[in-house]
């Protein structure tokens, strides 16, 4: 029986850089006889105008039956002052939730090509590649109570609950160990213990998880010198795991040491590494519809899912290696060029790849 792929353009950039991953994937497709098929919905702002909710249930109902989901990005200004329920990020949140994607993995390598667009000098990033390993359906983001309220004074007041229960600290633990293992054998977890009760237990719970992965190095850092070690030393780290709002951040600004958020991918994993599989930049309005976003976090978005959901890794090997081939061309897009005028567009940088496969 084929393999059933979920595939969600959402908003902004998104259908532009979808559809160049689409055009890896029907290569790929071919070329390793995968037998794969694949059909679109909506989600997001674009779910909202089509069916009134950023997540339909009929779409999540395909994305339960899929073998996998690709989602582009949702998100964008006409979009603000809808009521809060209804926002494209709640379709997002929502869909991690009900299909249990609690572990999200943000690998932040910089291609050798590009070391000269990173922010930071060449020696302190040349060879990085390091991990982050973020929980995803727990924290700030999904805790309740939360809201606004009107003080008997008239000021207004809004407030978000940080919870974690030790088995949501455990099961991303676990990943997280078994991540370092598979790499350097070493695990940064990072925390706020010295303020916040739920990093305390977090703490707690990864050291007590150490005691089984023996083999690999298991230190702690709280988020603030971890926000600071990742401009100053990044490859000092191997693996981080971290909570849902610290991992968001610290993967954005990892994505600076590699080049441009655009190079990014990611894969959001539940317990049978069933994913949905996303780049890490946003929906990019403000470049929304002219042709110049950088589609390959999307592409290599799709490695990770023939790496990590179907364990094709020889198709997912040749994508990875597609890319280095259209950097060693010297092709850029935008965001990774030295000067526009030297730039080429979306669709060009997805055709190279097709090409170089």
């Amino acid at each position: 029986m084929s393999k059933q792929i979920l595939i969600l353009p959402g908003d902004g950039i998104g259908p532009e850089i979808i559809q160049q991953a689409v055009k890896v994937l029907e290569c790929v497709n071919q070329r390793f006889a995968l037998n794969y098929q694949w059909h679109f919905d909506s989600i997001g702002g674009a779910a909202y105008e089509q069916y009134g909710t950023p997540l339909a249930d009929s779409t999540l109902q395909k994305a339960r039956q899929a073998d996998a989901v690709l989602l582009g990005a949702v998100g964008g200004p006409q979009w603000d002052n809808i009521e809060p329920a209804l926002r494209p990020e709640r379709g997002l949140l929502k869909i991690r939730a009900e299909l249990g994607l609690f572990a999200n993995l943000r690998p932040a390598i910089l291609y050798p090509q590009l070391a000269d667009a990173s922010s930071l000098k060449a020696e302190i990033v040349a060879a990085l590649d390091l991990l982050i390993v973020r929980e995803l359906t727990g924290g700030i983001y999904f805790g309740k109570p939360r809201g606004q309220e009107v003080l008997a004074s008239g000021e207004r007041k809004a407030f978000d609950t940080l919870p974690y229960s030790e088995s949501e600290i455990r099961r991303i633990g676990k990943v997280g160990f078994e991540m370092a293992r598979l790499r350097g054998k070493k695990l940064c977890s990072v925390d706020k213990a010295n303020v916040l009760a739920s990093s305390q237990l977090w703490r707690a719970v990864m050291n007590e998880l150490a005691a089984d992965y023996l083999d690999v190095q298991l230190s702690h850092m709280y988020v603030d010198n971890a926000a600071m070690q990742l401009v100053r030393a990044p490859k000092q780290f191997d693996v981080i795991v971290t909570d849902n709002l610290f991992g968001d951040i610290l993967s954005d600004q990892a994505a600076m040491l590699t080049g441009s958020i655009g190079m990014l991918p990611s894969a959001s994993l539940d317990a049978n590494n069933k994913g949905m599989y996303e780049p890490c930049h946003g929906s990019a309005p403000d470049i929304a519809g002219k042709g110049i976003a950088n589609p390959l976090a999307t592409i290599l978005s799709l490695a990770m899912m023939l790496r990590y959901s179907f364990a094709e890794l020889q198709a997912a090997n040749a994508i990875e290696a597609a890319v280095g081939k259209v950097l060693d061309a010297g092709l850029r897009t935008a965001d990774i060029a030295k000067a526009e005028a030297s730039s080429v567009s979306c669709a060009q940088m997805g055709s190279a790849v097709v090409e170089a496969l």
